[in-house]
This record gives C-alpha cells, structure tokens and sequence, in this order.
C-alpha cells in the first residue's frame, strides 16, 4: 500500500473503527457488517500556527440568543423549542416512506410564501419528481430552489455563494466528497459530508435540515458521532399505514428533548393533529372489558390513550405474553405483582396488552392503567368509558405518584371525563376542576375497588 495510506475497517450499522476484518462488530454485535475503507493520511496538511486567536472571558461572553422564526408548521416548531434557531443543523431520521420529505417540502413551502429563501439540494429524486409532489401538495413561491447534486465540492461552493438562509439536504447518504475515496453512504462519506455541512452552519449562520436514513434498529445510519455533531436529532415515527405520525425529538440543544409533535397524513401532505388524546381514543369500543383510558405525559403535552388487555387461560407450559406500544418486561412485571398482591392466578393465563392506535409509550405513569385493564379483562368488569387512570406501580403494589398531575386531570375535564384514579400522593396542593371526580389510591387493591363503584 501507498505510503501515508492506512487500512481501516469500519462497521456500517454503528461507525465502529477496527484495524482488523472480524465476522462480528465489537461493539453493536452484528455479523458481516464490516467493510474495508482506505483512508489517505498524506492528505492531511501541517496544522498552521494559530494568528490572531481571541480568548474571551466567561463574564464577558454575549448571551443574546438569536430570534427563533417559525417553520409555518405548530407541532415542529413544538418539538424544535418554540422554532428554528438560524446557524443550526437539524438532522431528521426515519423510516422510507414515513414522510420524512414531505414534512420539509412543506416546511420549504411555507418559508417561501414569507418570503425567505429556501434552498432544496436533492441527491434522490430528479426536479421533476420533486416538482410533481409539489404540485400535489399546494402552491410555492419562487424564492424556493431546488439543485440537483451530490457533489459536495460543487454544493459548497454554491451554499458559499447564495447564502440562502435555509436549506434542505435529502438525504445525507448521497452526498460525496471527492477527497475521500470511499463509496457514497459509507461511514467515511457520511462523516465527511455532515463535518462540511456542520462548517457551513456555524460559519454562515443559515439553518440547515439534513435528511437521514435509519437502521432496521430505528436508529440513524451511519456512526453514531453524526449525532453529536448535530445541534438536533429529530426521528420521525409511526405505521406507514396508517395515517398518523409522530415527530419525536431525541437531541436539542435549543429546547427539550420530550416534546412530541403528531401530524396525520393525507394526500395532499401532513395535517397537523392539535388534539392527540381525542385523536388517538376516536373508535374506543363502549361497555367492552379490558380496556381504559389512560393519561401520559409527553413534555409539557397530556395524551390520553386507550390501554387495552386481554387475560386468557394458557393451554401451554409457558403462559404467551405479548405487548405492543409498551414495554414487554414491563407487563410481565405488572402481572406479577396482580399475582403476588392480588392473588390473581396470573401465571396460569396468556396476557396480551396493546396501546390503541399503534402509539408507543414508556412512561411509568401508564403503569396503573395497564394493571386496570388486565384486572378488568380477567375479572370481567367493564369500567365506565368516563373513568380515567395514571399512576406508577411499585413491586409492593403501591401506586406511587407521577409528575404534573393536574395537568393531566385537566386534559381529562376537557374531553368529558368525569372520574379520574389516580395516586393519593398526588392529590395532595392540586385544584382539579369542576366535574370531574379524582379518586386517590394508595395501592393496587383500592384500585381495583375503584372501578367496581
């Protein structure tokens, strides 16, 4: 090998550098992920002596932050902190298909009508493609312009010389960099292409939202330093076949981090949902057992959902227990403290748990509704399509209490819930509103009695 050349073996699911070829990743564990890159080490210059380097003090630092401006779409501007922050790098990720690009020609459309000039730089489709969806989707002025390449020498200069205030890269796998001899999409290319694009941010002071591709783990493409490299990490989730999407954001240096925006798709783009919780309980079947609604907390945003079980006796060795939208060991946890607490013969039935809607929540707070449904599939006790529950279940049984409380009961009061179950703990300094009862529980047990009255 040339002089100044090295060899180097890089894993394609999770960046991971190695020296050596292996038939397993060190370090995300997945087999034949491994490909050969030669990276050219003659072509890295001396490091300049640094001139007319300015140290600043702390006390002395401007803390004026710059005016956020608004990408004409509420629920993004939701999830990026109140808008766009300019000389930032927004990196959004999801699934093909799930709307990933028509999210930001919309956003693209909606900054041109203000009037500020967008530049769309597409490595994936041709201007004709990108021009029949645009038509589909609404009028848009002419301040909005589109460029073709993948090149990122020619990109640069063209950025360098427009100096457009926004811009759109679809998508960041595409893009190359002549300097690097490695394939487009490869870990080197990815790296390379986002540091360029990180460059022209911070140096210009324009926005910029680059389009990633995801792994069939969910995760973005490509190794896992593009995320900190970005200010923002936006990933875009939800069935393709269904109409509904969910705009999560997992980085931000601008805001938080569990705000989540909902749109729903039709044919003309995103719509976005205002209301999620009377979204997401539209269809909820009336007097059927095993299934609640129950409030969870994303941000500052209450989301009532319908949390539905069914409890069966297992004709295996091994009971079935599937979850889907929740935690899976979450589950088997909850029905084994129904079985030691409760003395619910748990172990000897299939249990099967599904958030309606296909929506996918963590939070501990939906732990009482889970345990409520399961009771009310197993005891046949339907509860009243007016009771609503959130709460956190302790291996004693205990329902423990959960953040903002009150703003969930809220929620609740608005779409005409009349009894909440809820921690007594939380009752305490709250002023709920008129209309609705809030019934406090100290553990499972009084849970159970509270849906039975």
């Amino acid at each position: 090998m040339a002089k100044g050349k090295q060899s180097v073996f890089f894993c394609q699911n999770c960046g991971n550098e190695s020296s050596k070829w292996m038939g397993q990743c060190p370090s995300c564990k997945e087999w034949n992920t491994l490909v050969e890159e030669v990276l050219d080490r003659s072509s890295i210059k001396d490091l300049k002596k640094a001139k007319d380097v300015v140290v600043t003090s702390l006390s002395k630092v401007d803390t004026e932050t710059k005016k956020r401006y608004s990408t004409g779409l509420g629920e993004l501007d939701r999830v990026l902190g109140g808008g766009v922050v300019p000389g930032s790098l927004i990196l959004v990720g999801g699934d093909p298909g799930i709307g990933k690009s028509t999210l930001l020609l919309q956003v693209c459309g909606n900054l041109s009508k203000s009037g500020t000039e967008v530049l769309y730089i597409s490595g994936e489709e041709s201007m004709q493609q990108i021009k029949i969806r645009a038509d589909r989707m609404g009028n848009f002025s002419d301040t909005l312009m589109l460029l073709c390449e993948t090149n990122l020498t020619d990109i640069k200069a063209v950025i360098e010389t427009r100096r457009p205030p926004v811009i759109i890269i679809d998508s960041i796998q595409t893009m190359y960099s002549e300097d690097v001899s490695s394939a487009p999409g490869s870990v080197s290319q990815v790296r390379e292409a986002t540091n360029v694009f990180m460059q022209l941010a911070k140096g210009l002071g324009i926005t910029i939202f680059i389009v990633g591709h995801v792994t069939k783990e969910g995760t973005v493409a490509g190794p896992r330093v593009l995320e900190h490299m970005v200010d923002t990490v936006l990933y875009f989730e939800g069935d393709r076949y269904a109409s509904y999407r969910i705009l999560r954001g997992v980085k931000n240096r601008f805001g938080a981090t569990n705000e989540i925006g909902v749109f729903e798709m039709y044919d003309k783009g995103l719509r976005e949902v205002e209301n999620p919780s009377e979204f997401m309980l539209s269809g909820k079947p009336e007097d059927a057992t095993g299934s609640i609604v129950a409030c969870s907390m994303e941000g500052t945003r209450p989301i009532l959902l319908e949390i539905q079980a069914l409890v069966t006796n297992s004709t295996m060795a091994n009971p079935r227990r599937t979850a889907a939208g929740c935690d899976h060991n979450r589950v088997n946890l909850i029905m084994a403290v129904l079985e030691k607490r409760l003395g619910l013969p748990m172990s000897a039935c299939d249990g099967y748990v599904n958030i309606a809607g296909g929506i996918k929540m963590n939070e501990p707070a939906i732990d009482l509704g889970i345990a409520l449904a399961i009771i009310s599939s197993f005891r046949d006790i339907v509860i009243s399509d007016k009771t609503m529950c959130f709460g956190e279940i302790g291996l004693s049984g205990e329902v423990r209490g959960v953040s903002m409380a009150e703003h969930r009961i809220k929620e609740a009061a608005k779409l005409g819930f009349e009894k909440c179950i809820m921690p007594a703990v939380s009752l305490e300094g709250i002023n709920p509103p008129k209309g609705i009862e809030c019934v406090g529980v100290k553990n499972l047990r009084e849970a159970m009695e509270a849906i039975r009255s």
